[in-house]
């Protein structure tokens, strides 16, 4: 049998569902998808014609709008008999082709392939928000049949904010929905537990055990009903009238011996419970005790939907058990993946941009370094007429993977107008502290020499060290001409280096590499913290 190696998967998670994963594969699958947290929710019953491809989502766009994309979806479904058939005819009847519509048929196919990769013992955990979370439920009912719904999880992932006093007549937004089914009425489950409150602490736990400083409550010894060898007494006491001992001799001689008994003033023995020992108390479903990702915390690598490892934890070692198969058709930055590969699951990820690829392999590596267990990345190019496809099929897509073969962080073009700088490599070559740059431009064709003119006038504007191009063509002898004009870059320790640089995906492809200085690198991406398997982070590192 071939060993298992995890799975990451570029593309739309529709086509790699349906032809990459058999039935019943996985045991947990948890999904976090675009669901128009952002938008205003009048805007989404708006009626809208459009044919832009829903698929093609941008990395942080939480829009879905109705296209040929979400009729084709509509039609799969409708044409088919059954629960799901009429409630998705029902619900285009209601709202209409606008885009709550488009969201919800294009959910649906995606979750009907979800229950069909699901083992009969797998749970799905489906994160949303109140804005769409009562349609997901209709069509979860439909799919997995309403018998197999489990709860409706509340996370509450803000304090509230301003927008409830700002004349909008509502109270403030706070919290998401997270779905919770089983495929079954057996799944795989592992009761959680919270801490109790100090308040509950300091009432029922009250008493101090001297010497050791445990907390301690105490508990009746008598029984109601007699069992074996419980009509005995026990130091010169009996039960009362109708009662019997709790235990037999022998385990009460066990309690006493380990210093368990405590004696009231006629001589009753109580029974100490430790606070030590206790469990917690039975994880309930609402969520208010793990915060969201605050700007200082170490988790954080600047995701915008990006979700606390802890709220993944509770979800994963609630419904999967160790070498699981855990499955994110939404894997955005790989909270979920790091959370599986920290607690010995085996996962499976899908997302449909390369930038997402490219940070969850940054914030494996950096997790876990060389106990990252095998894993593959599928559906990207792995030779020049893959890279030919990709960036005939979506520039931008192209335009990602090529920055992720040199590790370069995207520039973010939002901020204005695009200045030719498709990403950049921070570095420091001395003791100086001072951070210095590459700029990177990237061209999927017709490239030509003033694309280095152009570059070499970027770099000198952008006060960076190094810049460069990287071409899906090869470069005409007059952009390497004009490449050598630019001279070198000298630091202060090591050789010098071209200042312009010219790589074709066939060099990155073939192993070949940015001249750089020796150096310290600045991180493209924020690093993920290090992590050691099958333990907890540290609540500070997490949360705080």
């Amino acid at each position: 049998m071939t060993p298992w190696k995890n799975q990451l998967y570029f593309g739309d998670n529709l086509k790699i569902l349906r032809e990459e994963i058999p039935n019943e594969h996985v045991d947990l699958i948890y999904l976090d998808p675009p669901f128009n947290s952002n938008a205003n929710y009048n805007v989404l019953f708006s009626e809208k014609t459009g044919e832009k491809s829903a698929a093609q989502i941008a990395v942080f766009t939480d829009t879905w709008q109705w296209s040929t994309d979400a009729e084709s979806a509509y039609n799969d479904l409708a044409l088919k008999a059954g629960r799901l058939s009429n409630l998705i005819c029902a619900l285009r009847s209601f709202l209409g082709t606008n885009d709550m519509m488009a969201y919800l048929c294009m959910m649906a196919v995606r979750l009907k392939e979800l229950h069909r990769v699901l083992k009969e013992t797998g749970s799905l955990y489906l994160h949303c928000d109140p804005t769409a979370s009562h349609y997901l439920k209709l069509i979860l009912d439909a799919i997995f049949d309403s018998r197999f719904y489990r709860n409706e999880l509340v996370w509450k992932r803000t304090s509230s904010h301003n927008d409830a006093a700002q004349g909008l007549s509502r109270f403030g937004k706070n919290h998401d929905v997270i779905l919770f089914y089983s495929k079954s009425d057996s799944p795989t489950w592992n009761q959680q537990f919270v801490p109790y409150d100090e308040d509950y602490i300091k009432s029922h736990y009250g008493q101090v055990e001297a010497g050791t400083g445990k907390r301690f409550t105490t508990s009746d010894l008598t029984a109601a009903k007699p069992g074996g060898d419980t009509s005995y007494p026990w130091h010169g006491v009996t039960p009362p009238n109708g009662r019997y001992w709790a235990y037999s001799q022998a385990n009460m001689q066990k309690f006493e011996t380990e210093g368990r008994l405590v004696y009231g003033p006629k001589g009753v023995p109580r029974l100490k419970n430790y606070l030590d020992d206790m469990q917690g108390v039975v994880l309930g479903s609402i969520w208010t005790d793990i915060p969201p990702i605050n700007s200082q915390a170490q988790e954080r690598l600047g995701y915008p939907t990006q979700k606390p490892e802890p709220l993944l934890e509770r979800i994963i070692k609630g419904s999967s058990n160790e070498a699981d198969i855990v499955l994110d058709p939404f894997c955005g930055c790989g909270t979920s993946i790091s959370v599986a590969e920290r607690l010995h699951r085996k996962w499976i990820g899908i997302d449909i941009t390369h930038l997402a690829i490219t940070l969850i392999r940054h914030r494996l590596q950096n997790a876990f370094k060389t106990t990252l267990a095998p894993y593959e990345i599928i559906g990207a190019p792995s030779d020049h007429a893959g890279a030919v496809a990709l960036a005939d099929t979506d520039r931008y897509q192209f335009q990602w993977w090529a920055l992720g073969l040199v590790d370069a962080k995207p520039e973010d073009k939002k901020k204005g107008a695009d200045k030719g700088i498709d990403g950049i490599i921070p570095f420091m070559d001395d003791s100086s502290g001072k951070v210095k740059k590459v700029i990177i431009q990237v061209k999927s064709g017709g490239v030509k020499r003033s694309d280095i003119s152009t570059l070499k006038s970027d770099v000198e504007r952008e006060k960076a060290q190094v810049g460069v191009f990287i071409t899906l063509e090869h470069p005409t002898k007059p952009m390497t001409e004009e490449a050598a004009t630019a001279g070198f870059y000298e630091p202060l320790y090591g050789k010098k280096i071209p200042k312009i640089q010219i790589l074709t995906i066939e060099d990155l492809l073939g192993g070949k590499r940015i001249e750089l200085p020796h150096y310290s690198p600045a991180e493209s991406f924020k690093k993920a913290p290090a992590q050691k398997k099958g333990t907890v982070p540290e609540q500070g590192s997490l949360l705080s």
